[in-house]
């Protein structure tokens, strides 16, 4: 969700080679991956942040509804069943990270990967958060505003531990990559990127995960994030395969994170059909939409989608954190005045409400992360 496809096996981009830490295990390199962008990944990123949006604005009932003025049911009575599916597009987020930080970390020392990570995801996220919190504070809005103290408090992005009311919807999915991140870096970055310990890595994780499950103690549920570890661990096993498409262990690690993924998203998202419910999901569907996320990954890690190297799809991944960030709570807002306001369709209100979010997204990448981002990098990086 938050990261960019960057060159394939380089720390930043511009950097031509990949330095091993010291006592590295030699991992063998696939041919022609040293050359561009994975610009699929980029693409792919964008269809998962599209997906979510679909479920926030057709999928789901809710405060949405309050936008279009009746349930998204009667708004869409086809599509709505198809649109509940969108809420899986975190976890296809969740394989891309679990593929993207892996890259990201490899060969990169401690600071250098905390300061990417950092420069990366608060630039917008601080802008994101004073917008939609400016946006509420005004009087013609009819949607809560949280207080001032706790706008303070999501500028830190940890909101979601101390039981701050947040800002943006979407943030409980930032905490989830943050705690994924600090694990990373203190169990790999920190020691040395290796096949070895990413290896052993994903193996403790899986297995400390399920054990936490029914440990009933919160602080490792936390800690661990058993319900989506799964997806970050089968990313991490699908770069392996991107780095050896031979490489044994890391299909097994795919293998295995997506037998327990799927597992996890249904017992999450399943539930028996109910007439009162607002949508149903099948166990089949939900399956169809992991397996898509863990396919989709992997056909990009195996170079079958090389030829899917469209320079838009790079425009297309830089707009997908800000406006993932920006489209819930702002597209309420969107929603009900052009659809309540000037009585436009649904189908045309949801494409407008889509294409006002994708605007914003590009004028935050434009003007807040592109200036701050390697200004923030480079301060990190210098700073003792």
């Amino acid at each position: 969700m938050t990261e960019t496809a960057v060159s394939t096996h380089k720390p930043q981009p511009g950097v031509a080679v990949l330095v091993e830490p010291p006592g590295a295990t030699t991992v063998p390199r696939r041919r022609k991956d040293s050359a561009g962008r994975l610009r699929a990944l980029d693409g792919l990123r964008l269809v998962a942040a599209l997906m979510v949006a679909l479920y926030h604005y057709g999928g789901r009932g809710g405060e949405v509804a309050q936008a279009w003025g009746t349930s998204p049911e009667d708004q869409f009575p086809t599509l709505h069943s198809l649109f509940a599916y969108g809420c899986l597009g975190v976890q296809v987020f969740f394989v891309i990270s679990g593929f993207v930080i892996c890259m990201s970390g490899w060969g990169r020392p401690l600071k250098s990967f905390f300061a990417s990570r950092a420069s990366r995801l608060l630039p917008a996220y601080w802008v994101a958060v004073l917008i939609v919190t400016a946006v509420f504070a005004l009087p013609m809005v009819a949607y809560k505003a949280v207080s001032p103290s706790d706008a303070l408090v999501n500028l830190t992005m940890l909101q979601m531990p101390l039981g701050v009311d947040r800002v943006l919807g979407v943030c409980w999915t930032l905490w989830a990559e943050v705690r994924f991140y600090a694990l990373f870096a203190l169990c790999v970055v920190l020691p040395g990127a290796n096949r070895r310990r990413v290896i052993m890595f994903c193996a403790g994780w899986m297995l400390a995960a399920v054990i936490a499950e029914n440990a009933n103690m919160p602080l490792l549920d936390i800690v661990l994030m058993p319900e989506y570890a799964p997806f970050f661990i089968g990313g991490i096993g699908l770069y392996l395969v991107h780095r050896d498409r031979r490489d044994v262990y890391g299909w097994g690690i795919v293998a295995v994170s997506w037998l327990i993924g799927q597992h996890y998203a249904v017992q999450g998202l399943w539930h028996a059909p109910d007439p009162e419910a607002f949508s149903y999901r099948s166990s089949f569907g939900i399956i169809a939409v992991v397996t898509f996320g863990f396919v989709a990954v992997a056909a990009i890690a195996l170079g079958l989608l090389n030829r899917v190297n469209w320079r838009w799809l790079t425009v297309a991944g830089a707009l997908t954190y800000p406006f993932y960030l920006v489209h819930e709570h702002l597209g309420w807002v969107v929603i009900h005045a052009l659809h309540r306001g000037l009585g436009l369709a649904s189908g045309v209100t949801f494409a407008l409400t889509v294409a006002s979010m994708l605007l914003l997204a590009w004028l935050l990448n434009k003007y807040v992360e592109k200036p701050l981002t390697p200004l923030l990098r480079a301060a990190l990086a210098k700073a003792r």
